[in-house]
């Protein structure tokens, strides 16, 4: 990346006027046109949403962008769009036991509500707020019963399989966290109690350790800051077997949007940590040791982003990607998202964007200003990109907000369109969403409004 370091929030103020009309615009779209009976919309094919039967993880981000949407412009339609929709369609999702998905589908919905009534922006209502508490509640503890223990500790399994731990969840250690914060007690056979914050402690421990590389040690061959996208474990003795991948090309790659899940979740961990009182923290190592892994796997993430990604802040799909040599220099040039090769994934972007600005915001928060300030400039300089053509979606009959995000490149589950050889041009509902939360998030910077964390929801 080649970060601009003059760049400063109030810059993109325009850009986000634009930004919040496009995205009222599409959710209004999607609420006319589409038909609820095929599913959760996940991306789109020529510009329309359309389903994608593998779990159900999107339709969380659907109504949460309702919520965020009001959130940022006051109009009530988007208020009364996402609270009547998790009413009457997200229950399902809360006791969910086949997905590692609660911390997207649930604080995205519930957890916003929730911290909406907290933040004074919608009446208080107390049996309102016990539901939305209640169902955080349950969620994370559904969520960490999808325990795998392995010799040091544990960690949530995919939908692949106990023996599957996806770097995507640490976003969704969210959900214990919430949970855990608000007082639930998760009991076992004989009634056993556990710990909720223990569970996602370990989950977030497991994810530092085997799906991020450092470069030393037992990856000493590798990279600094490279992420696979599944850890795969024996289940019979706990022991890590070998690093793989669903979505990127191999486990010896960094699929990019794997990348920004633990960029995100990383440093929106570290966040709510910094709100804990040591004494909480004591029983799991003390706070000490528990930031130093989480900040070294959060820079190395971070890094990893900016050293691999062209210098406009837009990755491709995988930095290991067959084709991408075919590209010649193309770190050193704006992402082509119409080459011929190997598609761009915008989503990626709008993730590792949120990571960059929180990793930063935290480091000059705790006297690191010259690595928290390259960190910040860098989200910026990401979003200044993303809000503009031809990633932002100005067309007024496609349903998506952000262009040229990707699902399953080697499902091959991506439209292309005609004459092209590579997917492009269409949306998703977590790069849409994704790219919501980036706007708020630096909407609320340049008002100096209550800084946004998904931890706001909380007494």
């Amino acid at each position: 990346m080649q970060i601009n370091n003059s760049l400063q929030p109030v810059d993109l103020s325009t850009k986000l006027t634009q930004f919040w009309e496009l995205s009222g615009q599409k959710i209004r779209l999607i609420e006319q046109r589409y038909d609820v009976s095929k599913g959760s919309p996940v991306f789109t094919v020529q510009g329309q949403y359309t389903t994608r039967g593998w779990t159900e993880w999107t339709q969380g981000f659907q109504f949460g962008s309702a919520i965020i949407q009001y959130d940022a412009t006051n109009d009530i339609e988007f208020l009364e769009i996402g609270r009547q929709k998790t009413l009457d369609l997200m229950a399902p999702h809360i006791s969910h036991i086949g997905v590692h998905d609660h911390g997207f589908n649930n604080v995205s919905t519930y957890g916003n509500l929730l911290r909406l009534m907290r933040e004074g922006r919608i009446p208080q209502n107390d049996w309102e707020q016990n539901f939305y508490e209640l169902a955080l509640k349950i969620s994370g503890a559904v969520q960490a019963s999808r325990w795998t223990t392995i010799k040091n500790g544990g960690f949530i399994s995919s939908f692949n399989g106990p023996h599957s731990l996806f770097v995507d969840t640490i976003r969704s250690c969210r959900a214990l966290t919430l949970s855990h914060a608000l007082g639930h007690v998760f009991q076992g056979e004989g009634d056993v109690k556990i710990n909720l914050l223990e569970r996602a402690l370990q989950h977030i421990k497991a994810t530092a350790d085997y799906s991020v590389f450092y470069g030393e040690g037992r990856d000493s061959y590798d990279l600094w800051g490279r992420t696979a996208h599944e850890s795969v474990f024996n289940v019979k003795d706990g022991n890590f077997r070998c690093p793989n991948s669903q979505q990127g090309y191999s486990g010896f790659t960094t699929w990019t949007r794997g990348l920004a899940w633990a960029m995100c979740g990383f440093a929106e961990e570290l966040e709510w940590l910094a709100t804990r009182d040591d004494a909480e923290l004591e029983p799991f190592g003390g706070r000490a040791s528990i930031d130093a892994f989480m900040l070294k796997a959060a820079t190395a993430t971070c890094d990893f982003f900016i050293e691999h990604t062209p210098i406009d802040g837009i990755p491709y799909w995988d930095t290991g990607a067959p084709n991408l040599h075919r590209l010649g220099d193309y770190l050193n040039r704006p992402a082509d998202p119409y080459n011929d090769v190997e598609p761009v994934d915008s989503s990626a972007a709008a993730i590792g964007a949120q990571g960059l600005l929180r990793l930063g915001k935290y480091l000059l928060s705790t006297g690191s200003t010259e690595a928290g300030q390259r960190y910040w400039q860098a989200g910026l300089t990401v979003l200044d990109t993303l809000f503009s053509e031809p990633y932002l979606s100005t067309n007024p009959t496609h349903q998506g907000l952000i262009l040229h995000s990707i699902y399953h490149q080697p499902n091959g589950w991506d439209y292309v369109p005609a004459g092209s050889k590579i997917a492009n041009g269409e949306s998703s509902m977590w790069g849409d969403y994704h790219a919501r939360e980036a706007a708020l998030y630096l909407q609320r910077i340049i008002r100096n409004e209550p800084y946004y964390t998904f931890f706001n929801c909380l007494p």
